[in-house]
């Protein structure tokens, strides 16, 4: 038997393929069309763009493993979160997807905080109401585009409108509604209360499965499409950062992983709903039946990356410097970039600030400076930026045992280093690091009934392939960088364009 893992990030979509050991027999990436943000702030995808990525994907991992399209026990799905897909009646995507990054809807959080309270929105869903999460998109569009809101039939999130094309069926996992803003986490139910103090109606919510569980089967449309075969099994899978936990063994307390995706997420296993009563960490059900994490997020991590290799880096010939180029340019600069910082909010920020308005920075630059004190700036401006959350998780006494790394991240030695020095922490590197796409197909694995649990199946797959450990002038240096770190967020708030 083999499992499908699909993970329709930011970027592109994923197809993994993996063996009843846990082993990668195939994988292949597919890249989406660049988001469109028309006005600051914004940020939208087309659906249709996934549903294309994902279909060759899947094509591609096939054709690289040679298997028969039954040999595929079951499959699993998972993404980018928070994303609104509005269909209609018939199905049909009535307007571009708003993604996880777009913050125009902080009017609408504002709206929603005025109308119950801030305290009852915790109280209700475990967190405040963000620009990022689904509902205020929601709401967004009702103010705005009142005529596309009147057509709304089925709200979906990115992953599981690609599972919607895969196989005519509306449902969502819990630890994915839980970045809907509509779920009540603590009882892993949709809030009816929320719902019907925002306005919408719960006709228009999918069904509600846990993440291993089958909710689906591949259509014969689909199957036409991808080269599956028809009835195959699809579990409910989970969100990016859900699936991402699993893939990397992130299932109780003390285990926490930090992954530098487009986003860069901070991410530790709880066996309650931990809430952080300022709103500033997420409190979300937990790809495991019965468990619960938190999280803190950084907006614009690896995009900070990006945004310097597109922007930046180009030159006089407009061509971008390729990752590998930057890294080496990075090397070059000492630790702490001698007194360059990064604030990297591109996007504004989420953890620990919720200030959708703030803007990013480079701060201590003089003559001296060249393109290498950059780079690294970028680097450890990031890693700065999710030490926040391991700040917090001290203050609620929330355990850190093992730190895992993932993500873009995890793929380059002196970003996984920099991020150890300034975590003051070892940091570990897994065997096989494929993301939430593995993740998902080790949930497809259970859902199958190759593994009794995701316990189980984690035990049986997951292996430490390096520890990287803290260097110890480095961690002083950077205990010194942290410091004024912190004080970039209140001198930026406090520039207002």
């Amino acid at each position: 038997m083999l499992f499908l893992g699909i993970d329709v990030g930011t970027g592109g979509s994923r197809a993994v393929l993996i063996d009843q050991a846990g082993k990668v027999v195939a994988s292949h990436a597919t890249e989406h069309a660049p988001f469109q943000s028309k006005f600051p702030g914004w940020a939208e995808q087309d659906p249709e763009d996934w549903w294309r990525a994902s279909q060759q994907s899947i094509r591609a991992v096939l054709a690289a493993s040679a298997c028969a399209p039954a040999d595929i026990a079951a499959i699993g799905l998972t993404g980018q979160m928070h994303g609104a897909v509005l269909l209609d009646a018939e199905g049909k995507v009535l307007r571009p997807s708003l993604i996880w990054c777009d913050t125009r809807s902080a009017p609408q959080c504002d709206w929603l905080h005025a109308k119950l309270g801030r305290e009852r929105v915790i109280e209700l869903t475990c967190n405040p109401a963000l620009p990022n999460f689904t509902l205020t998109k929601i709401l967004w569009v009702r103010e705005h585009e009142p005529q596309i809101f009147a057509r709304i039939a089925h709200i979906l999130c990115p992953k599981d409108y690609v599972r919607f094309r895969l196989s005519g069926v509306c449902a969502m996992d819990v630890q994915e509604a839980s970045g809907t803003l509509l779920l009540d986490v603590t009882h892993r139910r949709w809030s009816i209360p929320m719902a019907e103090a925002s306005g919408v109606p719960m006709q228009w919510l999918p069904q509600l499965f846990e993440s291993a569980d089958i909710c689906a089967t591949l259509s014969s449309a689909a199957a036409a499409a991808t080269g599956l075969l028809a009835g195959t099994p699809i579990v409910a899978g989970a969100g990016d950062q859900g699936a991402g936990a699993v893939g990397m063994g992130i299932l109780k307390p003390g285990s926490v992983s930090a992954t530098i995706g487009t986003s860069g997420v901070v991410f530790a296993a709880t066996d309650a709903p931990i809430r952080d009563p300022l709103g500033r960490l997420h409190t979300f059900c937990h790809a495991v039946p019965g468990r619960w994490h938190v999280m803190g997020v950084t907006q614009a991590a690896g995009l900070s990356l990006r945004w310097f290799r597109d922007v930046i880096s180009a030159g006089a010939q407009n061509q971008p410097a390729s990752y590998e180029q930057l890294m080496a340019l990075a090397a070059e600069a000492p630790a702490g970039s001698d007194g360059v910082f990064w604030a990297p909010y591109l996007f504004g920020e989420r953890t620990p600030h919720l200030d959708p308005d703030v803007r990013a920075a480079f701060v201590g630059l003089n003559a001296s400076h060249r393109q290498p004190h950059l780079v690294r700036a970028v680097l450890e401006g990031v890693a700065y930026s999710l030490r926040d959350t391991f700040t917090l998780f001290a203050d609620l006494g929330i355990p850190v045992r093992d730190i895992r790394l993932g993500g873009g991240g995890a793929r380059g030695p002196l970003w996984r280093q920099i991020q150890a020095d300034i975590y003051g922490r070892p940091v570990e590197l897994l065997v096989a690091e494929e993301g939430g796409a593995y993740g998902a197909a080790l949930l497809a694995g259970v859902g199958a009934g190759a593994w009794p649990n995701v316990d189980t199946a984690c035990e049986s797959s997951i292996r430490v392939a390096e520890t990287i450990q803290p260097g110890h002038a480095a961690v002083a240096a950077y205990n010194r960088g942290y410091q004024t770190y912190r004080k970039l967020y209140p001198a930026l708030a406090s520039l207002r364009v």
